[in-house]
């Protein structure tokens, strides 16, 4: 059933509002994977704060006109997925990641990160990127760690300086 004028710019203004507001954005290939699957990966991806739409591609076209992912127009061709980062601009590209390993089918079209076109290797560390909650846990670990070694350190120094003396 054809959608009516109306509910097209609908379409395109909600999705326009989203690509302003979204930190990065990443497309894939969704034919052959099952609704329940969509489904699935939609509920964790609200979890995370990313949004997802399958959308005609002239309208997401459209769509993404005079936006930071404009560079996407080229990429968008056959069955789209799109999932835009809204919190962490690594979270599209991580959720799509762990689905493409999972769903043979899926394949990852491209992504933008601040307006510009990545690569698959940039999308890898895109999707690679701590978040802000895991990179505070790594400095934490880095820092106990540096102080359990000078602990050591100047344990091991008194018990020579008492052994010396």
């Amino acid at each position: 059933m054809a959608l009516k004028i109306d509910k097209k710019k609908i379409i395109i203004s909600k999705i326009h509002q989203i690509s302003n507001l979204a930190l990065s954005a990443i497309i894939a290939n969704s034919q052959n994977i099952s609704v329940n699957e969509i489904n699935q990966l939609r509920k964790s991806g609200r979890e995370v704060g990313v949004k997802m739409n399958i959308v005609r591609n002239t309208l997401l076209k459209l769509a993404i006109k005079n936006t930071s992912f404009e560079c996407l127009k080229d990429k968008i061709k056959g069955s789209t997925f799109i999932a835009y980062s809204t919190k962490h601009p690594g979270s599209g590209a991580r959720l799509f990641k762990n689905f493409e390993k999972k769903n043979s089918h899926f394949k990852i079209k491209g992504a933008v990160f601040e307006g510009k076109l990545l690569s698959d290797l940039e999308i890898n560390q895109l999707a690679d990127m701590p978040t802000y909650e895991e990179a505070i846990l790594k400095l934490v670990v880095i820092l106990k760690v540096l102080a359990a070694g000078k602990l050591i350190y100047t344990l091991s120094a008194i018990k020579e300086k008492k052994e010396t003396s």
